[in-house]
Parts: structure tokens; sequence; C-alpha cells
């Protein structure tokens, strides 16, 4: 068993190692904007073609 004088100190220390996170100050750094999905629409299907060549 500890002395009862050591389980203080420990429980100082403790307090204190929690006080020093708090304070302590946080960066947060700009983050890049996710790309916007396209929008999918029936015009842009429409306008696709097939191109067929002929190499005979």
């Amino acid at each position: 068993m500890l002395n009862p004088f050591i389980i203080d100190q420990i429980k100082k220390r403790e307090q204190e190692e929690r006080r020093r996170g708090e304070r302590q100050p946080v960066i947060e750094l700009p983050l890049p904007m996710p790309a916007a999905p396209r929008p999918t629409s029936d015009e842009e299907e429409s306008e696709r073609g097939v191109y067929i060549i002929d190499l005979s």
C-alpha cells in the first residue's frame, strides 16, 4: 500500500497535467472544400455521338 502523501502527490500531478492540456492553444487548419459533384442531365447524354470512320 502506498503512503497517503505519495497518493496526494500523484493526484496533484495528474490534475496539473489536465490543466496544462486544457490551456494549450489549438490551431485549426483550413481544409480544401470538397469538389461539388457534377450534375448529370439528359442533355449531356444526348450530346454524345458515335463517329464511324471507314478506312476501306
